[in-house]
């Protein structure tokens, strides 16, 4: 099987992360269970320069190593790897922190892992210049039989796998969007994925 799984807010906790960040940053308060937008801007009520600043400290190699993994994430990958399973990672990212994100998935036992950097997001306002390893072009031409992914945003790059599996984890910024079709399953945790994958 080829299986799908986004990097942030899926294999680590970025997000809670980064509430952190901003209350050091900017004395802005909003605790991770009330990010309701997955557009952190938004939820943090950052001006444009507050969410850059943001954004390219969140960046940097010593924060993205601090991240903490999903519990039960990479041991649920890595069995997946162990039955001859394919597992692509496609983090939403610029290429200049692909060596540092490929680090953080090596230092967590995933070094078997494939890790792409698509532009499912435009982010290249806060990196100028930014470039992604994997064309949308090359991107549609991949197959994956599961997808595990935490953003209401990314869903529109399944459309073209009618049969693809959607995992989507479970967090506060997508309490409340509608899935587009039956083959959307809300998993509250790793434990749960890996009992839909069998």
């Amino acid at each position: 099987m080829n299986i799908y799984v986004d990097f942030d807010d899926c294999l680590c906790e970025t997000a809670r992360a980064f509430s952190k960040m901003v209350a050091e940053l900017f004395g802005t308060n909003v605790p991770y269970e009330e990010i309701r937008y997955f557009n952190l801007q938004k939820s943090f009520s950052l001006t444009d320069e507050q969410y850059k600043k943001m954004m390219l400290k969140g960046h940097t190699p010593e924060t993205l190593l601090s991240y903490e993994e999903s519990p039960g994430a990479s041991k649920v990958i890595r069995s997946w790897l162990e039955k001859g399973h394919s597992v692509s990672i496609i983090t939403g990212s610029p290429f200049s922190s692909y060596d540092i994100s490929r680090q953080w998935l090596d230092e967590h036992g995933l070094g078997g892992v494939k890790l792409y950097c698509l532009d499912k997001y435009g982010r290249d306002t806060f990196i100028q210049g930014s470039e992604f390893s994997l064309s949308l072009e090359d991107y549609y031409k991949m197959n994956f039989d599961y997808a595990v992914e935490d953003s209401p945003l990314a869903f529109k790059f399944f459309n073209h796998l009618p049969n693809l599996k959607v995992l989507v984890y479970d967090r506060p910024w997508n309490q409340d969007c509608d899935f587009p079709n039956k083959n959307f399953f809300r998993c509250t945790d790793w434990e749960s994925i890996g009992e839909m994958v069998k």
